[in-house]
């Protein structure tokens, strides 16, 4: 790997002016493409301090061997260049959105004499009718399919339409009444093309009038008693309101939007988009990419923008207004490139009120169920979960892999109600019947590394209990029994044996803290004095650059943002982290909710709970008896008296006199 500072632009010849730069490795090959406002302020920011730089940058600089800078009049131009070089050099650093498909189109042919319905993909055709884009194409054909039934246009290509008009036998779809069959004459060229006409009409819009000529063709087959033709109009409009049911009206008719969700983790970033023409939600397409750098929300949105509208061959399918859920870092300079590539106004904006921003949501909920999805696919491929477990093994250089990795997370406000919560993965996957939290004592609660401390000693001296109460009193007596011992007594021991392996009785071959170098020290100690550290591995994950420590280890251990062993670390991380969250919300909930009852000494949590239950409430409490407390379950005669005394003292009020001024206690 090359050293930075070995191709580090000498001071001041870094120009200030805006500008794109590309850093290529020694094969001379563009690996990144970005712009700047102020090229030097942007490109010394790689070279100040590398081993700060995120994980992917910190491989970037590393991989490249030089970088060079083209300065422009703008960041409009910044803009414009920067994409026109990702798109010449598809560099390997940069986030890529679009995929290897275009948008899916229903197309009408009416450039041809017998027109033609298809799906249509690429560069737009002059004299072609085009509808969408739709997304996935089964909806388009769904469409189709049922379109047919009212308006039997021809769907077949032009070779099938030359064999069907020698041979004088139209297809299938000519024998089904989906097609009206031109090829044999079944349909003169005038109205097949005015049938074409009337699709185009419907699908632009004009749905309405066709219902209704629908709906008074039935009636007047109905008065003339021809109810076979009465019941085929009716399937026909029953028809037409199926694929208005696929394509129903979100926003006003004359809107043209498309509408973008975003979410993103440390790793990847999912991006939903519906595209919405005359109202109406025409397709909806998805990414899901990994992120390369510390980006931020609007740089995410930005380069989104870029890549989607950059690329498009017909630049038309622009539509008038892009509704985002962030502002892009140059929201003017995106609308008027967008704007110049339409021909037309383009509005860049992110909806605060309305139809248009519930919407917005609901693509946004759209993109966080994709990103859920990708990492539950993930995760639940053996091959990945294989090759994660692999990778740990050999970064952490174990002799094992680590099959059993226990997670260790603490939660707290400012040092109160504090938590630690304990979640166990096997062969990658989480193990949720073994997760346990713990409270933590007032010494343990100092600070996250005393916590560490105490929750890590607290589980492993369980286990080295268990492993002793395990190995030798059911083996001694097993051994004193050994002589008449027979099959069915073995099987009961094992049994007894099973019932006393609880939940501390397994180690793990990796124990993962959340936090630096100061957590894992921390639990490193643990484990030293328990004579465990040179059975069991411990790593902290540390969250700002997803780095790993080691104990005793003054550099972290890096691992590529695609690695599946770092992704298998944060998925145990986060999720102990989301266990302690719950764990200390719960704790900090029964804390708030306070009770008089837990003033009186002697009166735990099960007795106040039988007390409620006898009593139905505080009132009947606070007036009964000594005898009548002592009815309740587990309650004796000496903490009734006890409980009867403090609602007696409580009942004293103080009062002042106001004429004397003192002090007396009334009942």
């Amino acid at each position: 790997m090359a050293d930075p500072a070995s191709y580090r632009p000498a001071p001041g010849t870094i120009p200030t002016e805006p500008g794109v730069y590309r850093f290529r490795d020694a094969h001379d090959r563009v690996i990144y493409v970005g712009k700047a406002k102020s090229l030097r302020s942007r490109l010394n920011s790689y070279f100040t301090n590398p081993a700060l730089l995120p994980p992917k940058t910190h491989a970037m600089v590393h991989t490249a061997a030089r970088v060079e800078w083209t300065i422009v009049g703008s960041e409009l131009e910044a803009l414009q260049l920067e994409y026109t070089w990702i798109k010449e050099f598809t560099p390997r650093f940069n986030i890529m959105y679009r995929d290897d498909k275009s948008y899916p189109y229903l197309a009408v042919t009416m450039n041809e004499a017998f027109p033609r319905v298809q799906v249509m993909r690429g560069d737009r055709r002059k004299g072609v009718k085009y509808f969408g884009p739709f997304s996935p194409v089964k909806a388009i054909r769904e469409t189709v399919d049922t379109m047919l039934r009212v308006f039997p246009v021809r769907t077949c290509s032009a070779g099938v339409f030359r064999r069907a008009e020698r041979a004088g036998r139209p297809c299938l779809l000519g024998y089904i009444d989906k097609c009206s069959a031109p090829c044999v004459g079944n349909i003169s060229q005038e109205d097949h093309y005015a049938l074409a006409e009337d699709f185009v009409a419907f699908m632009s819009g004009d749905a309405r009038r066709f219902v209704r000529q629908l709906e008074t063709q039935m009636k007047d087959a109905v008065a003339e008693l021809d109810y076979e033709s009465a019941a085929r109009y009716r399937d026909d409009i029953q028809a037409l309101h199926k694929v208005f049911e696929r394509n129903t009206v979100v926003l006003s008719e004359d809107t043209e939007a498309d509408i973008f969700g975003l979410v993103e983790d440390e790793l990847e970033a999912a991006v939903q988009v519906f595209h919405v023409r005359g109202g109406r939600i025409r397709g909806q397409r998805g990414w899901v990419v990994e992120k390369v750098d510390d980006t931020t929300e609007g740089q995410l949105v930005e380069q989104l923008l870029q890549q989607v509208y950059g690329g498009l061959d017909d630049t038309s399918r622009i539509p008038r207004e892009v509704l985002i859920p962030f502002a892009p870092t140059n929201p003017k300079d995106i609308s008027t490139w967008l704007t110049g590539l339409r021909g037309a106004n383009v509005s860049v904006r992110v909806p605060q009120r309305g139809d248009k921003k519930a919407l917005l949501e609901t693509v946004v909920e759209n993109a966080e169920a994709a990103l859920k999805l990708h990492k539950v696919k993930r995760s639940g491929d053996i091959t990945n979960r294989s090759l994660a477990i692999q990778e740990l093994q050999e970064a952490l250089g174990m002799e094992e892999p680590p099959l059993r990795i226990e997670c260790f997370d603490i939660s707290h406000v400012q040092g109160t109600n504090v938590v630690a919560s304990m979640v166990v993965f096997e062969d990658g996957l989480p193990k949720k019947r073994d997760y346990r939290k713990f409270n933590i004592s007032e010494e343990g609660s100092r600070d996250d590394t005393a916590s560490m401390f105490e929750v890590i000693t607290r589980r492993f001296a369980n286990y080295l209990r268990q492993r002793a109460k395990t190995a030798h009193p059911v083996l001694e007596h097993a051994d004193e029994q050994a002589a008449d011992a027979t099959d069915e007594t073995l099987g009961q021991h094992e049994a007894e044996l099973e019932e006393k392996n609880d939940k501390f009785a397994y180690p793990p071959s990796l124990v993962v803290v959340d936090g630096g170098q100061a957590q894992v020290s921390a639990a490193n100690r643990a484990l030293e004095e328990l004579g465990l550290d040179a059975e069991i591995t411990v790593v902290g994950l540390a969250k700002r650059l997803e780095e790993i420590w080691l104990p005793e280890d003054p550099f972290p251990v890096i691992l590529p943002r695609s690695s599946e062993g770092l992704y298998l670390l944060q998925r145990v991380r986060d999720e102990a982290h989301r266990f302690a969250i719950t764990a200390h919300r719960s704790k900090r909930s029964k804390a708030m909710i306070g009770s008089e009852l837990d003033l009186i000494p002697g009166l735990g949590a099960t007795k106040q709970k039988a007390l409620r239950a006898h009593f139905k409430s505080m009132k009947r409490i606070r007036a009964a008896s000594v005898s009548e407390l002592q009815e309740a379950p587990g309650i004796g005669p000496k903490l009734a008296q006890t409980i009867h005394d403090h609602f007696a003292s409580a009942e004293k009020t103080v009062a002042v006199n106001m004429t004397t001024g003192e002090v007396q206690e009334e009942s």
